[in-house]
């Protein structure tokens, strides 16, 4: 399942606001309504907006390429500042502006329509890269995995994340690939439903066996003994192994820990801010309060009554058991092995 791609020149995205009723498939050429597709959660998932961000800065370039140098430049930096601006606590999106910025400088005094194409050629790049990370990931993961292990995972960390296969839902796959016989449960994920629409229905889709449950029904599946351990994904983690991640995943935390659960995060290495110290520095997005009073256009609140939305929590490092990566898993104390990431083959 790949949710972002490149093919016949245009971004190809699914749009992941109609599953799982309608499998839609939308196409772009234009930078600016790539960014609108991020904001609005068509593509979502942190590797998936990284890669998605990529293809983004390359689109911009193509745009530009006719024009003077100088101007082309210019263009460039708003191209990618707007980018930028479009979610604040996925730290791949940065990252892969960062990097198709570098790309951008590598190409010293070459024409704009040079750039470009070694722009598009770096977006691949990443894509491809992200496919390859979360295949090791999975095959690093799924050894902490035992056969016949019952799995709980809160919102998407699925293909529907990454370009394909997963981070999560990658070392899930791979377990089940490795023929261990496990199952899932899913927290539904409120207010915008990724377990429910998005990661039972990649599971199901994929025969591995999976029970959708509410978000307020973990801890008693924990405390019956129907839970073995956790794996989520990341949307940034800071040096000290402090994750964020979609909201809810710190109460699984405080859960598992209580119940003596293992609790494990799978996310590459472009997710880690290698130059954030500590959670405590991560930025929350808070999204529109329609999210959590309005479902698919039925009101479920009265009008008027006070709400908030923060859309991702931070769980402590001391909550998390390890932090599989494409490089490895790693293990406490987070703030010596997380930096050896960056110097790691």
């Amino acid at each position: 399942m790949r949710p972002v791609y490149f093919e016949d020149g245009a971004l190809k995205l699914i749009d992941q606001t109609l599953l799982p009723t309608e499998e839609v498939i939308r196409s772009y050429t234009d930078y600016r309504a790539v960014g609108e597709a991020i904001v609005t959660m068509v593509v979502r998932g942190a590797p998936a907006i990284g890669v998605t961000a990529g293809y983004a800065v390359a689109l911009a370039a193509r745009e530009f390429a006719s024009l003077p140098r100088d101007a082309f430049l210019s263009e460039m930096d708003g191209a990618m500042a707007y980018l930028r601006g479009t979610r604040p606590t996925a730290v791949n999106l940065f990252w892969a502006i960062d990097r198709m910025d570098a790309a951008l400088k590598d190409c010293g005094d070459g024409t704009p329509e040079a750039v470009a194409k070694a722009l598009m050629a770096e977006a691949d790049a990443i894509c491809a890269e992200d496919i390859a990370m979360c295949r090791a990931m999975g095959a690093h993961g799924a050894k902490l995995i035992h056969r016949g292990d019952t799995i709980l995972t809160h919102c998407n960390a699925g293909a529907l994340a990454t370009a394909d296969y997963g981070t999560a839902l990658g070392v899930i796959r791979a377990a089940w690939e490795d023929g261990k016989n496990i199952s899932v449960y899913a927290d539904e994920t409120r207010p915008l439903l990724q377990g429910a629409r998005l990661t039972a229905y990649e599971l199901h889709k994929d025969g591995i066996p999976v029970t959708l449950i509410t978000d307020n029904m973990a801890g008693w599946m924990m405390k019956q003994g129907k839970i073995d351990c956790v794996i989520v994904g990341a949307d940034r983690i800071a040096r000290n192994g402090d994750v964020a991640n979609k909201i809810g995943t710190y109460s699984v935390s405080v859960l598992a820990k209580a119940h003596g659960i293992p609790m494990y995060v799978a996310a590459p290495t472009s997710t880690i801010d290698f130059d954030m110290w500590s959670g405590e520095d991560i930025v929350i997005e808070n999204r529109d309060p329609l999210e959590i009073s309005v479902i698919k256009g039925q009101r479920i609140a009265p009008k008027g009554v006070a709400r908030e939305n923060p859309a991702f929590d931070v769980t402590p490092h001391q909550n998390v058991t390890a932090i599989i990566t494409e490089k490895g898993v790693v293990y406490p104390p987070y703030d010596i092995h997380i930096p050896e990431l960056n110097h790691a083959i």
